[in-house]
């Protein structure tokens, strides 16, 4: 085990990054050359939600727009291409299904929904954006049973009885992006528990990446038996318990992010779960505790080329885009 603290350096508005080959972790000499990149909405998501022939929800088929729960489950739960526009509050109750190829997207700041969650359960192509999610009675968003090509991004998500989100269950080829988790104690859970290796293991491949997690208190993420899960360039402030956690020997690259007022940005072992395997690089710390890694040679190779901003300016950035309203 190897414990290591960045030195420290103050936020600048100007983002620079570096671009990093498919199976590379880069360095840190390429990212101080590097030039800017722009903070900016993506029209298409990085990392693993563009792998495994890509993640479109319900581009080219038809767009509607609803404004109460009885029109958003008919087009939720319908088969075939939607677009999904959700125009005011949407009060839901439990866990309800969405069904493969769609995209459910706020319209404006105007899209919420509330007192329940969405359950993406076994389907495939799906993406969520732009939307406030609060007081749900279960998990706010849920991907299990297999679900693959899943884009979670620019979402505002608070005060689940559960998780915000949950990913478990093998789903697959998943990116989580500038969503603002906050005001909540168990953020994101990767691999639902310690006796599941058998559906887990080779897949809950994930991809975090300029999400802002505020005043959260555990799991951003946590994660069993998946290697690799990237954690790149997210923000994490006020932090109670940790940042992302490794466990049942999963694999997990924290690398470029900016903890501010996170006393331990990484754990490999929470509750009764076997230790998991931490490799870091190029992170930032803020008023923050050292960085645990373990067995970094074990985290495999990022397989997607990506461009990792320079992590000193990570939290102008993050809190500049991340949350709804954004896109």
């Amino acid at each position: 085990m190897r414990r290591t603290v960045l030195g420290l350096a103050a936020a600048s508005v100007v983002a620079s990054g570096v671009t990093v080959a498919a199976g590379s972790y880069g360095s840190a000499e390429a990212q101080l050359n590097a030039g800017p990149v722009a903070a900016a909405a993506e029209n298409s998501p990085v990392g693993y939600a563009a792998q495994n022939g890509g993640t479109t929800g319900g581009a080219g088929g038809t767009t509607v727009t609803v404004t109460n729960a009885s029109q958003f489950l008919q087009y939720a739960k319908a088969s075939g291409r939607y677009v999904i526009q959700v125009n005011g509050t949407i009060s839901l109750s439990g866990m309800q299904d969405v069904a493969s190829d769609k995209t459910i997207v706020g319209v404006g700041t105007n899209g919420r929904i509330t007192g329940g969650g969405l359950d993406i359960d076994g389907v495939r192509n799906v993406i969520i954006r732009n939307l406030t999610f609060t007081g749900a009675g279960d998990d706010a968003i849920n991907l299990q049973d297999g679900s693959t090509n899943v884009w979670i991004d620019h979402n505002d998500l608070s005060g689940a009885n559960d998780g915000l989100l949950d990913i478990k269950r093998g789903s697959d080829f998943v990116t989580v992006s500038w969503n603002r988790f906050h005001d909540h104690d168990k953020t994101s859970l990767v691999g639902h528990s310690d006796d599941n290796a058998s559906q887990d293991r080779g897949h809950l491949r994930v991809t975090y990446v300029h999400n802002w997690f505020q005043g959260t208190n555990q799991r951003h993420p946590r994660v069993r038996f998946a290697n690799p899960v990237h954690v790149l360039n997210n923000y994490y402030s006020n932090i109670g318990s940790y940042g992302a956690a490794s466990t049942m020997g999963a694999g997990v690259f924290v690398e470029g992010n900016y903890f501010e007022n996170v006393r331990r940005p990484t754990s490999i072992q929470e509750g009764d779960s076997d230790e998991g395997n931490i490799r870091e690089a190029n992170n930032h710390f803020v008023n923050s505790g050292a960085i645990v890694t373990r067995n970094p040679g074990s985290v495999a190779a990022i397989p997607y080329s990506y461009t990792r901003e320079n992590a000193a300016n990570v939290k102008a950035t993050v809190t500049a885009g991340a949350g709804v309203g954004k896109i």
